[in-house]
Order: structure tokens, then sequence, then C-alpha cells
């Protein structure tokens, strides 16, 4: 192999390793859509995407909170997987609409049938649970979330973001409850947002929405720039390097000649 072309296949390498370094993964296990009407029976979408390049996702696991309890989900199937409901038993039984609620819904686990069903590196699954009845006031609910993959190794969404501070590195999913119209003034939305007492639950709502929304898009810019600056120092570096090798070639072959 000559110089010129270990030259060139140096430089592809190191261009590559670059761009590699420059345009991290930043995606999450999330819940769509991010905001459901208090009281209501909703469709909830758990996206998730593999992002291990040598690994593929095999299960996972997503927990119901407890403090604000779910009795009833409908799961729609998922080809491939296979899925089971673990419900508990409440020390006091609550009244709903429907009568007394003794039992909840813990937690739902998905496990993926065989190694071809599993989500493989670079895609993602959407699996559909309908719950309900959601609780009737306005706040958050955190679905604590257990991703494994085909190599044993588990990752935990299970970190609460905060009003007024950045995304956690493994933020859980989380689905706001809004009330509509609603008269009450009290402090369901201050204590759910951090929102002042006068602030209405809804008021109170969209500002943990947006608290969200703002410190993920934060973040995701935050990466984007600096793997922008990254990948433009690389290729500065890199064409200077080049610069150098033909240069020290072209001065080779005059003193040779």
């Amino acid at each position: 192999m000559s110089r010129t072309t270990r030259g060139i296949a140096v430089l592809g390498a190191a261009l590559t390793g670059v761009i590699a370094f420059a345009l991290p993964a930043s995606a999450h296990v999330t819940v769509q859509p991010k905001s459901a009407a208090a009281g209501s029976y909703t469709t909830v979408s758990f996206k998730v995407p593999t992002e291990r390049d040598d690994a593929s996702t095999t299960k996972l696991e997503v927990q119901f909170p407890a403090d604000t309890p779910i009795s009833s989900v409908s799961i729609e199937p998922h080809p491939g997987w296979s899925y089971e409901v673990a419900k508990t038993k409440l020390a006091q039984p609550i009244k709903s609409d429907d009568g007394s609620i003794s039992e909840v819904i813990a937690q739902i686990t998905w496990v993926a049938s065989s190694a071809d069903t599993a989500i493989k590196p670079g895609e993602f699954a959407v699996f559909n649970v309908s719950a309900g009845p959601l609780p009737d006031k306005a706040g958050t609910l955190a679905f604590k979330t257990l991703q494994t993959y085909s190599n044993g190794e588990v990752v935990r969404w299970i970190d609460v973001a905060q009003p007024g501070q950045n995304e956690p590195e493994h933020p859980a999913p989380v689905l706001a409850l809004t009330v509509a119209g609603s008269d009450n003034t009290a402090s369901h939305g201050a204590s759910a947002a951090g929102a002042s007492p006068g602030a209405s639950p809804a008021a109170g709502t969209d500002a943990l929405i947006n608290t969200a929304s703002n410190s993920t898009d934060n973040s995701d810019g935050t990466a984007r720039g600096l793997g922008i600056a990254g990948l433009v120092v690389g290729l500065v570096g890199i064409g200077i390097g080049a610069v150098a090798l033909l240069g020290g070639r072209r001065r080779r072959g005059t003193t040779t000649s």
C-alpha cells in the first residue's frame, strides 16, 4: 500500500470517528400524548428506542404510580411480544363512579418472543395501552420504566424531572393531567408544578409541561451544538492534516528529482 493510500485511509477513518462522536444518540423511552384530561380514559403509547449498537431490546417493564392508582387497562397486542399485567390490592378501597375499587394496576411487562422480534439497534417500537379512569385532579403521572437489552443490561428510566431543573439523565415517561375550565384556584396546580397559590390546576400543569419540554429542547439543542462544533473542529483538523501530508509528499518528490 502506498503512502498516499495509507494517508487517505487514515483520514477516512478519522472522519468517520469525528462524525460518530459529533452525533450522539439522545433518544429516551417516552409516553404520548404528553397530556390527558383528568378523570378520563385515554390511550397512551410508550415509544421504546434501542440506543445500543450491539444489543436489542428484549423486555420492557412499565410501573404504574402507586400514589395515583389506575384501576383498569386494556393492552393492544404487539406482534412478536407477550405481555403480563400485575395488579396490587389497596390497603383501603377507594370510591369511584363505577363503585368501590380495591385492586389497581401495578405494572405491565412486555417480553420479546424471540431474538427476531426484539427491537434491534437503530429501531424503535410503540406499545399502546388504554388506561383509566385517570386521577380526577391536575398533576402528573410518572411511569417509571425498565428497559432490558439482549446483553443483560438494564436501563432504568426512573428519574422524575422537577420544575426549573434540567432533564435528568434517565427521565421517566411523564403524562400531565389537565382540568379544563376549572373554577378552583386551590393548590393542586401550585403544589404539582410550583405555580403560585392563586394559579389554576390547569395553569400549574401547563407549567410542568413547559418545564419538561424546555429541558428536553435545551438538552437536545446543547447536544446538537456540541456535535456540530466537534464536527467542524474535526473537519478542520483533517483538512490541515491532508494539506501537510500532500505538501510533505511534494517536497520529497522535489528533493528526489
